[in-house]
């Protein structure tokens, strides 16, 4: 993990390993149907997307964005949007890159920038967990 100052924001870098082929992992992020993900209404580019979100302490949350690339199974960028947002919100662009490490999956994500330390820990953490609930999805997915 890591902080790139980028102008006068933060982007947040994430590196991770799957236990699963790259089709694998990008279907669990793109797929409504799994358990793990909440809904959006469409994979297309140029789509807007709707997220809600419940952590197991709190309540619901939304997020709204746009699909800019969706590449199969290599890459997925959109915006991401705080619904409502707080005053030190700004839309950030989240980029998934999926590599093919055979039967593993290594994903580099990006997002920012961020207004504030703040609102990048509060991304880092939340992606961190979200990260760690898909591997052990993953680990426990038939083959």
């Amino acid at each position: 993990m890591s902080a790139i100052n980028e102008g006068a924001g933060l982007v947040l870098r994430l590196e991770w390993v799957f236990p699963a082929s790259r089709a694998a992992v990008y279907n669990a992020l793109t797929d409504p149907e799994e358990p793990h993900r909440a809904s959006s209404s469409s994979r297309a580019s140029g789509v807007a997307t709707w997220i809600a979100m419940q952590p197991p302490e709190g309540g619901v949350f939304h997020l709204s964005g746009e699909f800019r690339e969706v590449e199969p199974p290599a890459r997925l960028a959109y915006t991401f949007r705080w619904d409502p947002p707080a005053a030190d919100d700004r839309e950030t662009v989240v980029i998934l890159a999926l590599e093919d490490r055979g039967e593993k999956t290594k994903m580099i994500l990006t997002q920012g920038e961020f207004a504030t330390e703040e609102r990048y820990a509060l991304h880092e953490a939340g992606w961190s967990e979200s990260l760690e609930r898909l591997e052990q999805l993953l680990r426990d997915a038939p083959e």
